[in-house]
């Protein structure tokens, strides 16, 4: 079960990753999505898997997230990190009814920061800054929470 208080790990963010990240990714419908499309907007960067169950658990969460804020303030960009394909892929996202861009990615692609474990997320600030790291499972109260407080 994923805790509500759990919020992101702001240490090691500077000394892990860039400052400002970006990366250009096709999604499973073929659009092309760059990191740096979405300055002006908070942007949560989720790295996961099929196979992860954390990942799987967070997936409402991550859509309610997107849902309540993709039309003005943030929107979430699920990079799987896995090998399967773009097939079997979408399957898993329309039954599971994930609303948010999915993004096929691979271990040795350039990412925001290093992912040591599945799920990790990412917060980029909406001038491009990446500003947070959790290395498990969020909560959408959990990211709107650390939004808050900035």
């Amino acid at each position: 079960m994923l805790r509500t208080g759990l919020l992101f790990a702001l240490l090691s963010v500077a000394a892990v990753a860039v400052a400002n990240p970006d990366f250009t990714l096709q999604d499973i419908d073929g659009k092309q999505h760059r990191l740096s499309d979405y300055r002006g907007k908070w942007v949560v960067v989720n790295y996961w898997a099929t196979w992860c169950p954390p990942c799987r658990e967070e997936i409402p969460e991550l859509v309610e997230f997107h849902e309540r804020h993709k039309d003005h303030d943030a929107v979430v960009l699920g990079v799987n990190m896995e090998q399967v394909t773009i097939d079997k892929l979408r399957q898993f996202v329309e039954e599971n009814f994930v609303s948010y861009p999915i993004l096929p990615g691979s271990s040795d692609m350039a990412t925001v920061g290093p992912v040591r474990g599945l799920p990790t997320t990412y917060l980029i600030a909406p001038d491009g800054r990446l500003v947070a790291r959790q290395v498990g499972g969020v909560t959408a109260a959990g990211i709107e929470s650390f939004i808050n407080n900035q």
